[in-house]
């Protein structure tokens, strides 16, 4: 399936229900004081970027965002995508623009925190095939039972 990958603001509607779609998906997963969600106005904050995949048809069929945070440090964030492309790689590609941003400012660290349990095996393969590997809790974060937190080195900015 041809899947375009851009940055787009989250202020618009199918964005917006993208948000919905992985609050709801995350909702039976764990206790809610255990989701570190980002409200779409916090993604259209100047310190993230956000990438939209699109279908051949223009529809939003997942997304992810870039926080960037101090000394060379970033999150990534909001990662989601529909459950009918999830295996076709929609994913990988919102990984990969996160990442290759990423590198072009400069960050030398990626971070990402997740769920645990069966609900999130996927997001696992995902970044653990994407060279991520698990690490304790960054950030404010607490450590507990219901999070799973990764890093992932990126060295020197790749050069053009």
């Amino acid at each position: 399936m041809p899947v375009a990958v851009a940055i787009e603001t989250p202020l618009q509607d199918d964005v917006r229900e993208l948000v919905a779609l992985l609050n709801e998906h995350l909702l039976p997963l764990s206790p809610v004081e255990f989701q570190w969600k980002m409200t779409v106005d916090q993604m259209a904050g100047p310190d993230t970027t956000v990438f939209v995949a699109r279908d051949e048809n223009g529809r939003a069929i997942g997304m992810g965002a870039l926080k960037i945070a101090a000394d060379g440090l970033a999150e990534v964030k909001r990662m989601f995508t529909r459950p009918e492309v999830r295996g076709q790689r929609v994913g990988s590609a919102l990984l990969e623009a996160i990442e290759g941003l990423a590198r072009m400012r400069g960050i030398k660290t990626l971070l990402l925190e997740t769920g645990t349990g069966p609900g999130f095996a996927g997001a696992f393969r995902l970044y653990e095939n994407s060279g991520f590997t698990v690490r304790g809790a960054f950030f404010d974060y607490p450590e507990s039972e219901w999070s799973r937190f990764y890093e992932k080195p990126l060295g020197q900015p790749a050069v053009a």
